[in-house]
């Protein structure tokens, strides 16, 4: 059994709301647009296992550091996880063919800053965009979602919703 926590869109601010959230998880993916090279590495540093790919708004540092696609296995679940992927019947046209290849049981992406969590019954395969956790963008909330992988199941999958912080960050 694997808890995992999974974010998106930090655009470089990381609220301690969200790593209180993901105390108890064993991982935390991040899928695209850290924003900054910080938000990496305090990730890194505070959970015992990280990934993450870029986003379309990460600079080369993030790039050379994190892939832009990543496929792996979870307890005995096939990941794949990018940023710009789209979602069930509306997925991106280069993420498709990819999809059909790895058969994956879990497909997460972010880029959209909506929290999405939906079933593919042609593929077989559950698809997490956990949303936006920064304050960059056009969403009214905050958010990031935590789960269990047991197995090849996904469990107890929990959404949180922060407000929205407006102004200059420090």
């Amino acid at each position: 059994m694997t808890k995992i926590g999974v974010l998106s869109d930090t655009h470089g601010s990381l609220d301690d709301k969200i790593l209180d959230f993901f105390k108890d998880c064993r991982e935390v993916w991040h899928c695209g647009d850290f924003g900054s090279i910080k938000v990496a590495d305090l990730l890194e540093e505070r959970f015992e296992i990280f990934r993450g790919v870029y986003g379309n708004i990460d600079d080369y540092l993030i790039k050379r550091t994190y892939p832009g696609i990543l496929i792996f296995e979870c307890e005995k679940l096939r990941v794949v996880l990018t940023h710009i992927g789209g979602y069930p019947g509306h997925y991106e046209p280069k993420i498709l063919p990819l999809l059909y290849k790895e058969k994956p049981g879990l497909f997460l992406c972010g880029h959209s800053h909506i929290a999405k969590v939906m079933y593919d019954a042609k593929l077989q395969c559950l698809h997490i965009n956990p949303g936006a956790a920064g304050n960059q963008g056009f969403h009214r909330v905050r958010t990031a979602m935590r789960f269990i992988i047991e197995g090849k199941e996904i469990k107890n999958l929990e959404i949180i919703e922060l407000e929205r912080k407006y102004g200059i960050e420090s």
